[in-house]
């Protein structure tokens, strides 16, 4: 004839039994029996051991829980997060390359065994990029990204322990399928930031992707020069939790952009993608042949440096990679003064004079002067990241529903041109030397010259110039700041009050829409080239409402 409670007083225990006294007096609400279910990612109770496991991993604090009222912002703390996290992620991929004679000698193998751990890398990465990615498209990004940081991160303790090549290749193909976190947050940046600074948003993500490409053969060279290599890992399991509990405590829990949709479904409808939409295709083939030139420079680079007239250690190749940094870093200043005011078609060709400059200079000048790659380098990394920054700020406009799906597409033909650029540039460096190999490049940047300047800014079709060549960017003019994502109006003002307070001269839009609502005749508004922040996040509110 008590009442037998949850020793902490937890507000998550299964049940709460109670007996009453009389039996005609009907229990209060405090004294019915309830089960109270632990949710998962999809909302759905769960039970059991393994649901509180995961219930307490996609637990989301308070602080990062969505309000469809008052949607979380993309702070530049928050971004520039992300770009650290897609740092030391993507890093995994490249930490072995300048360990490959050293894990010959440890694990007792050739050389030839050693050099396939890049290959089986690169392998899973592509199986993460086609059927992983594309999931940030139907599942909540919180969760995911957590879940896929915590596998990746506590697959390097394996490669830190294990004394057998072949599971550390195997551990090395496994963590590479789920070391796709960065492609799951650049889409998210690109819905998320406003649209007149969407290109500068994207600029400090890909800034940190790129860095952690070159950062990862440095760090890797000099850890390992100086102590054994499992330190290699260990730095990297370090660094990973740490930015695992960042993200864990920072990470605003956005809603799902396509509740419901068959993961089948959604991977066909990325050949649809692509027939449906010419700005999608043109931005991909762009992409493949300006990544080729990048792989293509920096693996013919080792070559020159360690033969004649250099000579040059492994460390001190090792060092080249700080040539890159410089321009990477700067890449979101020239976003926010440049990429974001006008079309993007201007930053990608401006983007790919600067490769086309930096690999004439170093390719006719490498032989005589060293001085020649490293111009080379800082010049052709920059104009290869404005290029990549303004691929993307055009792509993320073309579905926003779609945004991972979209980013798929790109990053596969990206993938693929990096394969393309390694094979071709070691094949004909084989054959020619630095010259050739660097002659090529250039036909590959004129490639993507061309089919840049097949379709101008304004056309809607696959090839030609209609609209017009006003390159000036409109929503510089549209969007001055992000002011639309907030809601400053009262808790009992109406959402008609709230969207004509923030976005004036809609009045006889929503006289309209309300008419079209009556006859039961609405039309959805087209998606245009660009989405305005008010657009995402009257999604968003919709979304939230849909899952509560």
């Amino acid at each position: 004839m008590g009442i037998s409670n949850d020793s902490n007083g937890d507000s998550h225990s299964h049940a709460v039994a109670v007996n009453t006294q009389d039996a005609t007096t009907p229990p209060s609400e405090s004294q019915v029996t309830r089960e109270v279910p632990v949710k998962g990612i999809d909302g759905k109770p769960t039970a059991g051991i393994m649901s509180r496991i995961w219930y307490a991993v996609t637990w989301v604090p308070p602080a990062c829980r969505y309000d469809p009222e008052n949607p979380p912002k993309l702070t530049l703390a928050l971004n520039i997060l992300f770009g650290i996290a897609c740092t030391f992620t993507v890093a995994n991929l490249y930490y072995s390359h300048p360990l490959l004679n050293i894990l010959a000698i440890s694990f007792d193998i050739s050389q030839e065994r050693a050099s396939t751990i890049p290959t089986v890398a690169q392998a899973g990465y592509a199986a993460g990029l086609l059927f992983l990615c594309p999931l940030g498209d139907i599942v909540k990004r919180r969760p995911f990204v957590l879940l896929l940081m915590a596998f990746t991160a506590t697959i390097s303790l394996g490669l830190c322990l294990t004394k057998s090549f072949e599971v550390f290749a195997a551990l090395n193909c496994i963590m590479s399928v789920t070391t796709v976190t960065p492609q799951i947050m650049l889409p998210l940046v690109g819905q998320l930031a406003a649209p007149n600074r969407r290109a500068t948003a994207i600029a400090i993500v890909v800034s940190g992707l790129l860095l952690g490409i070159l950062i990862a053969r440095l760090l890797s060279g000099i850890v390992a020069n100086y102590t054994s290599w499992r330190n290699v890992y260990w730095m990297s399991f370090a660094l990973q939790y740490v930015i695992l509990v960042l993200l864990y405590f920072s990470m605003p829990d956005y809603p799902q952009t396509n509740k419901g949709m068959n993961y089948f479904r959604m991977l066909f409808s990325i050949l649809e993608l692509i027939v449906k939409h010419p700005q999608l295709v043109q931005s991909c083939l762009i992409g493949f042949f300006v990544s080729s030139t990048f792989t293509s420079f920096w693996t013919t680079l080792t070559f020159l440096l360690s033969g004649d007239p250099y000579n040059y250690s492994t460390v001190v190749i090792g060092l080249f990679a700080l040539a890159g940094i410089v321009p990477m870093l700067s890449g979101p200043f020239f976003a926010n003064r440049f990429t974001d005011k006008f079309h993007t078609h201007v930053s990608v060709l401006t983007g790919q004079s600067f490769c086309l400059i930096g690999i004439a200079i170093g390719t006719y000048t490498g032989k005589i002067t060293v001085a020649g790659p490293i111009i080379q380098a800082i010049i052709f990394d920059f104009g290869q990241q404005i290029s990549q920054v303004a691929n993307r700020t055009s792509i993320y406009s073309v579905d926003p529903k779609a945004a991972s799906r979209v980013n798929t597409a790109y990053m596969v033909c990206v993938f693929c041109g990096q394969l393309m650029g390694t094979a071709a540039g070691n094949n004909l460096y084989a054959r020619g030397g630095w010259i050739l190999s660097g002659s090529a490049n250039i036909g590959f940047i004129g490639a993507a010259m061309v089919i840049l300047l097949l379709r101008g800014p304004k056309e809607t079709r696959w090839v030609g110039w209609r609209g017009g060549i006003d390159l000036r960017n409109k929503r510089d003019d549209d969007d001055v700041s992000p002011e639309p994502q907030r809601q400053d109006v009262s808790p009992g003002a109406s959402q008609a009050e709230q969207t004509e307070s923030s976005t004036p001269g809609l009045e006889d839009t929503a006289s309209h829409q309300q008419g079209d609502e009556e006859k039961g005749d609405v039309q959805q508004p087209a998606v245009s080239g660009h989405v305005s922040g008010q657009d995402i996040n009257n999604f968003d509110k919709s979304n939230a409402k849909e899952e509560a």
